[in-house]
């Protein structure tokens, strides 16, 4: 079981108590009862609150955690001020490949650094168990045909194989760091399935025992590398996403802090109506939640229509929770945990401990109305939920299905800003042939359009592995084949249909509902055309193995939704291209197109750059549409096809009954079937991953690649304490700790509101004449090997170029064009007195150019400064391009926090400040004066030095928010600070 580190003197020693298991055993824990002898509101503290406060308890050492952290979490009040950071040490860590090379990068770096300075490498051990699940390298480059899954696979392993050979190396070198290898599911999938224990326990009880005591026991906890890793809360475990630097601290020993949340109590009473999903239910939480404003907060689920809700159903809803904006969405632990937990094989032991050890902390059970204070409550009747989709741009904007063809009629030619498409609405039911690169004429010339606004990770490999029309109707079973000219496309077409994602793959009800619509449909007669783009993506093997017991997976093969692969498809923007005929019929004619997907995002061009209107919904949902071929149907009154002998075939004829699909719920909750399915993880992992050879030993060899190098982070390291003065010269640029100031810095870039991490961190393709290209093809990569930045993450060279490379950024310091429009791409204006003055370049040549010249350089920015995902990238990119400083109107949480991580000052202007109210242009010159104790949140002086000579002073607020971030920063970030503490250890 796992390692706890415990402390050997503890403030609340009365806490550690025994309590019994089962069959005579007993263990034990740390006593929130026992506590509340001293804190007696403790048992009307939301469960989620009481988990994390054990966590602090447990963990209370006097240094990290203290006595005082636990009185103020013992303490939480639903409605109180939130200036309290919370220490939170967790269970266990787990990551998905995309984000887990670079934290396994890091961690070889730090091994290798610790043999230069002579040290033992073994110090560097993950100190909680750290699984890496491999999900997001499949794509989705075949499909509709059985071999389908084994075709993209083995395209996986021939674009990562450097990748896995790396992970390989990390699970010999490293005792707490496991794999589960690709094809087995999607991270949070597995996660719920196999991953999570429940509780864990001490090898050999509390540090200060003797051998041979009671081992202690305490929950599940985790962070993950993965928004979506709420998922997990579904079945009580307390853990969100957090970026790649979080999550490294983390598994090296070191506390998430976080500011003490609101609790939002959601209600739910009744319970769902007949022909209603779970995904119908968690697009409309997440609809009201959205209008909550819960961002930063818990959500925790409470009341009797909660208690009636299956496990995988809670789970599809706690996926959604970076969707509707919270921190969680959480379901204390009750007796349908015990029976998933029982369903999915966990041993008996285990299930004994965790109904134990819930109920002697009095954790059990989900609370009724009025048990717990929560900070507000929002309610919801399960009876009044309806089917729904949501789209076509935004998870939050769900539409009743019998308004979709309505809804987006009316979005077609909405401008822009309303979210709508600007397109004339005489045009939304003009058609096209498709016959290779002819289209008819339109009746009004297509106006000229911008490139996508976005990209799938894997543009780059969707050119390598383009179908043609020909190869499409080739994939797709010989009853179904049309010919080409046959095809015509339009507005409102469906052309990608996958069920896939974490959110829906983990629930039967909604694939045994699919399955069960397919056999009604091809029982009709009805079909999906050929060129429909179909691909079933589960997030776990044990989905295809109830689909094939019952009988079901045959009848969705043949309406095209063939096993396409095990990971994190279409709902990332894997989905595989489209075919070019298809692909310029949209671009030659400007047309909106659809993908209907069960996935959790839907953001413009995530899923596919040339389809515009994207629709979540329910995987018996995504089938019909499929079959119906267009959103331009309402499928409510409306035929979804024609069946045989020409007869019309309606939604409800072929929609699934709850007793349909409970029948066949014993399938899919086999225990057996779950043990035998992830024992294979070890024992039978698949010949493709067999065969990948890593290197070995404790150190890696960093072997020529250009997918993994050993990163910079460490070059200058040493190992001398902070607080002696004897350290390197600071993120900061300042050799003296006492003055952590920028001086005579250039800015880089002047930016507007909501710059995301999509903007800031390398993501998608590479494109041939950009600096992370020219680097590739000087390094011998030809364009068509060059893979996606997501798959380079492991190569810092190759990220750095990448870093501010998005093609949508706007450096807000070019000026404008004629016509007022601004330039697109990661560009800005070298500011110098020599002959480079002046001229307009790449970031990364202009970074290069400043380091060169030893100045400093900054960044302004708007609001909203680091939303979205949280990549780690978008701080370490910043961080070795040299930028020392980020000023912008506010943050977003994690990459604020991250840019402290990296050694790189935060910086918030005053409420009505602005660079755009100081009149920046960017030839101006910035001191940032802190205050040089670096005081958390205290005033910082901003001097603006303009080319005419004048001088202007600001005030506004370092945003190093905690005495620990004080700490970090002067290490010149917290991996640094890590390993010095583990090396003096």
């Amino acid at each position: 079981m796992a390692r706890s580190p415990q402390p050997v003197t503890h403030a609340f020693p009365e806490t550690l108590r025994s309590f019994p298991i089962a069959s005579g055993k007993e263990g034990k824990l740390y006593s929130l009862p026992a506590l509340a002898q001293q804190f007696p509101q403790i048992p009307r503290l939301p469960v989620s609150i009481r988990i994390v406060l054990e966590s602090v308890l447990r963990n209370c050492d006097g240094r990290k955690v203290t006595a005082e952290h636990v009185k103020q979490l013992a303490q939480w009040a639903p409605n109180a001020e939130r200036k309290d950071e919370i220490p939170f040490v967790v269970s266990r860590v787990v990551l998905q490949d995309f984000t887990g090379v670079p934290l396994l990068a890091d961690l070889a770096a730090m091994r290798s650094t610790a043999v230069r300075l002579g040290k033992n490498p073994k110090k560097i051990e993950p100190l909680v168990p750290v699984d890496l699940v491999v999900d997001h390298s499949i794509m989705v480059d075949h499909y509709g045909k059985k071999n389908s899954l084994d075709l993209n696979m083995k395209l996986e392993f021939q674009r990562n194989r450097e990748r896995y050979e790396f992970m390989k190396w990390g699970m010999q070198a490293f005792d707490t760091f496991g794999v589960v290898p690709p094809g087995f599911g999607i991270v949070h999938q597995v996660n719920l399935e196999y991953l999570a224990r429940g509780v864990h326990k001490t090898k050999d009880g509390h540090a200060s025992a003797k051998a041979g005591a009671l081992p202690v026991y305490y929950p599940d906890t985790l962070v993950g590398t993965d928004s979506h890793t709420t998922m997990i809360n579904g079945i009580g475990v307390v853990g969100w996403g957090v970026g790649g630097i979080e999550a490294e601290a983390a598994m090296l020993g070191q506390p998430v802090y976080f500011l003490t949340p609101d609790v939002v109590g959601f209600e739910l009473t009744g319970q769902l109506r007949e022909g209603v999903t779970a995904t119908d239910l968690v697009l409309t939480v997440t609809e009201i939640l959205r209008q909550h404003k819960v961002v930063g907060k818990f959500v925790e689920f409470f009341g009797e229509g909660t208690r009636t809700l299956a496990l995988p159903d809670r789970a599809t809803i706690g996926n959604m929770a970076p969707e509707y904006g919270a921190t969680m969405g959480f379901f204390p632990v009750d007796e349908k945990t015990i029976d998933y937990f029982k369903g999915t094989g966990r041993t008996k032991g285990e299930i004994e401990a965790f109904e134990a050890y819930f109920k002697a902390q009095g954790l059990f059970g989900v609370p009724a109305a009025g048990e717990i204070d929560y900070s507000q409550v929002v309610q919801l009747d399960l009876g009044t939920v309806t089917p729904s989709l949501a789209g076509p741009k935004r998870p939050q904007d769900r539409i009743e299905l019998g308004k979709v063809c309505s809804e987006f009629s009316s979005l077609f030619s909405k401008p822009i800003a309303d979210n709508g498409f600007n397109r004339p609405a005489a045009l939304l039911h003009t058609r096209h042939h498709v016959r290779g690169k002819e289209a008819l004429p339109l009746a009004v010339p297509p106006r000229e359009k911008p490139a996508p606004s976005g990209a799938p990770r894997f543009v780059a490999e969707m050119e390598q592995n383009r179908p043609t029309l020909a190869a499409a109707h080739a994939e797709v079973p010989a009853q179904q084949a049309a010919r080409p000219g046959d095809i015509t496309v339009g507005n409102g077409d469906v052309l990608i249909a996958a069920i896939t994602s974490c959110t829906n793959t983990s629930n039967p009800s909604v694939l045994l509902a699919a399955g069960l619509l397919a056999k009604k449909a091809v029982e009709a007669g009805l079909k999906v055309k050929p060129h429909i783009k179909t691909s079933l993506a589960p997030g776990s093997r044990i989905v295809t193995e109830y689909l094939t017991q019952t009988g079901l997976l045959p009848y969705l093969e043949k309406l095209g939704f063939a096993l396409a692969g095990y990971g994190c498809t279409t709902c990332i923007g894997n989905a595989g291209d489209l075919t070019p005929e298809l692909n310029d019929a949209i671009t030659s004619n400007d047309l909106v197109c659809a993908a209907v997907l069960s996935g959790n995002r839907n953001f413009e061009a995530r899923i596919h750059p040339n389809l515009k209107a994207n629709f979540l919904a329910s995987p018996p949902l995504v089938v019909a549409y499929a079959i119906a071929g267009t959103v331009l149907k309402d499928l409510m009154t409306e035929p979804v096809g024609k069946g045989k002998g020409g007869r019309d075939i309606y939604l409800g004829d072929i929609w699934p009954s709850s007793e349909e699909v409970h029948a066949l719920m014993k399938f899919a909750m086999n225990g057996k079937a779950f043990r035998e399915n992830y024992a294979k993880v070890a024992s039978d992992p698949g010949k493709l991953w067999q065969n990948i050879q890593g290197v070995s030993g404790s150190t890696y060899t960093w072997p020529a690649s250009t997918y993994i190098a050993e990163p910079p982070f460490f070059a200058q390291f040493a190992i001398e304490d902070v607080a002696s003065g004897a350290y390197a010269e600071s993120a900061a640029g300042q050799k003296d700790q006492k003055l952590p100031s920028v001086l005579g810095a250039r800015i880089m870039a002047l930016f507007g509101d909501s710059i995301t991490t999509d903007h800031i961190s390398p993501a998608g393709s590479i494109k041939e004449t950009s600096p992370a290209g020219q680097w590739l093809l000087q390094h011998g990569v030809q364009k068509a090997d060059f893979n996606s930045y997501g798959a380079r993450r492991g190569n810092h060279d190759v990220m750095v170029r990448g870093t501010f490379a998005n093609v949508r950024i706007k450096n807000l310091m070019i000026p404008p064009a004629a016509d007022g429009s601004r330039e697109e791409g990661g560009v800005t204006v070298f500011q110098s007195e020599g002959p480079l003055g002046g001229e307009k370049m790449f970031i990364f040549d202009a970074a290069m150019h400043y380091m060169a010249q030893g100045t400093p350089t900054v960044i302004f920015a708007g609001e909203e400064y680091g939303t979205g995902s949280s990549r780690d990238w978008a701080a370490k990119g910043t961080q070795l391009l040299g930028i020392k400083a980020v000023v912008a109107r506010s943050f977003e949480r994690i990459h604020r926090s991250n840019l402290v991580g990296m050694g790189v000052l935060p910086l918030q202007f005053k409420a009505g400040d602005s660079w755009e109210s100081l009149g920046l242009s960017g030839t101006e010159i910035i001191d940032v004066v802190p205050d040089p104790a670096l005081t958390p949140q205290s005033d910082a002086k901003l001097v603006v030095h303009r080319p005419d000579g004048t001088c202007q002073e600001v005030t506004v607020t370092l945003r190093i928010d905690t005495p620990i971030e004080v700490d970090y920063y002067r290490a010149g970030g917290i991996l640094p600070f890590v390993l010095r503490q583990l090396l003096q250890g």
